[in-house]
């Protein structure tokens, strides 16, 4: 039988900016009541349009940081990217090399640091109340990047391509709501 694998994943319009999961992570892994020991953060980017986003690691089969890091400190087991505190040096590879910068420092820890998910009961997803951090299976992450896609693309107003070594632009109609253009009723 196979095992499905789970992972984090994050809604973002459904984040309130709360920081409930970064307090509970934090009194979790670290035994503290401080939000920058956390092993997940929530940006929040002002002033338009305002996004309130829990970062968490995506626990990548090729992991960047992995590659990184000089002392192979970083290592994946059972699809969870972890860092070994007995070899890390603390040369911050890792950090730099993390493409959604999941792996974060605090000066009062020796070694940087990032989500474990929690052996796979991940604090963060139960405390989270408007649901924004989900544990879902991995495959369901597909189905969610093709409607991220389509939503995408039903937003765009024009696109660039190619024809013939040209480049043309093709522009979408706006859409109005109340009659049409120039409608003087």
């Amino acid at each position: 039988m196979i095992r499905l694998r789970k992972k984090l994943t994050v809604i973002p319009e459904r984040c309130s900016g709360c920081r409930v999961c970064e307090l509970v992570c934090a009194i979790s892994h670290a035994g503290v009541n401080n939000p920058k020991k956390a092993n997940i953060r929530v940006i929040s980017l002002y002033p338009h349009p305002v996004i309130k986003m829990p970062i968490v690691c995506e626990q990548c089969k090729k992991p960047k940081c992995r590659d990184a890091c000089p002392t192979d400190a970083i290592v994946v087991t059972d699809g969870v990217v972890t860092i070994l505190e007995d070899r890390c040096i603390s040369c911050h590879a890792c950090v730099s090399a993390c493409h959604i910068g999941a792996i974060f420092v605090h000066e009062d820890i020796e070694t940087p640091f990032k989500c474990d998910m929690c052996g796979g009961n991940p604090k963060c997803v139960a405390a989270c109340p408007k649901k924004a951090i989900l544990y879902v299976p991995e495959h369901t992450l597909g189905q969610a990047h093709r409607l991220a896609s389509a939503l995408q693309y039903a937003n765009m107003q024009e696109v660039e391509y190619f024809e013939h070594g040209e480049k043309k632009k093709l522009r979408y109609a706006e859409i109005e709501t109340g009659g049409t253009r120039g409608d003087s009723r």
